[in-house]
């Protein structure tokens, strides 16, 4: 299957209804925040932007550029931090009034000032025994932290859909034994979320997983790295995960992240991506873009950049 034809992209089709919505609600935690919540509706779906926090990356985590050319770049965009480059870590959530499908858990505390899935779920009145389904773009740990909590799986009814490629990697001990210090937990976490979830979907290349919602290959990352696309009425929506970084990306094909397994399978993966994103108007959701990490890629005047949808105060 060509991994970049019009459907496995889910472009094209540009008149995804934005609803003119976003909500907050005071987080249960000892400083009085925000839980933002921002929802765009895909014909019969509605998703819904959670977030379970932020980290600073360091400058020298984004190998292709120096330290010094990284925060130059994001002093240039007004978001440089002496702390280094603040990723967010979004998630979605898809409703269709029968299913509830969450993509992505979050680092669920391991990582930065994260664990606020919980409330941002709460905040549109769901409890997490009430998600039927979980995709996890790939077993990194700030994609699927909030999985596992205290030894115990925290969403007792999920049916999980993994990459049989990423499960095979991050469950084999010789890789783990040759990974570095950095990589553990996700091997760690990998392990357990493998054992206390036996309705786990290994997933084996594109398939739908429910009408209107489809898995997309976009391996490179890791190797079963995965997005979601949804579609209905004409209209789309395609989660592609670590496909993008704030600052480097899209600008930048060649700078990765430090924890890519595949620095060439992922640059080339972004060099057919991003172009033909742009050429298609397609309406992305991107993991750790700044919430609710809706936009396109867009061409401007040979350099291509990320434009924020104009999702808010639609009438």
């Amino acid at each position: 299957m060509t991994i970049l034809s019009r459907r496995s992209l889910g472009l094209g089709a540009l008149g995804a209804g934005i609803l003119p919505l976003i909500r907050g609600a005071e987080a249960a935690t000892p400083v009085s925040r925000v839980t933002p919540l921002a929802q765009i509706r895909i014909g019969r779906f509605t998703v819904t932007a959670l977030t379970d926090g932020y980290a600073d990356m360091p400058y020298n985590f984004f190998p292709g550029r120096s330290a010094a050319q990284v925060e130059q770049a994001a002093a240039a965009q007004f978001v440089a931090r002496p702390s280094g480059l603040r990723l967010v870590f979004n998630q979605y959530l898809i409703e269709d009034g029968e299913r509830r499908i969450l993509v992505d858990t979050g680092p669920a505390g391991s990582i930065g000032q994260t664990g606020a899935l919980p409330q941002a779920l709460e905040a549109v009145g769901l409890r997490r025994d009430q998600i039927d389904a979980i995709v996890v773009t790939h077993m990194h740990e700030d994609h699927m932290g909030g999985l596992v909590v205290g030894g115990q799986k925290n969403f007792p009814n999920a049916e999980l859909h993994i990459d049989r490629r990423d499960i095979s990697h991050w469950t084999d001990p010789a890789k783990r034994s040759a990974a570095p210090d950095y990589l553990q937990n996700s091997f760690r976490m990998s392990a357990e979320v493998v054992r206390l979830y036996p309705r786990l979907q290994a997933i084996d290349g594109e398939r739908q997983i429910l009408r209107g919602i489809s898995i997309v290959d976009l391996t490179g990352h890791t190797p079963g790295h995965i997005g979601v696309r949804v579609e209905d009425a004409g209209q789309s929506l395609i989660m592609v995960s670590d496909m993008l970084f704030p600052v480097v990306h899209p600008a930048a094909t060649d700078v990765g992240f430090v924890f890519e397994q595949d620095r060439a399978a992922a640059q080339a993966m972004r060099d057919r991506f991003f172009p033909r994103a742009a050429a298609e108007g397609a309406l992305i959701a991107a993991t750790h873009m700044p919430f609710p990490g809706l936009g396109r890629i867009v061409s401007d005047r040979g350099q291509l950049r990320w434009n924020v949808a104009d999702w808010a105060l639609q009438g």
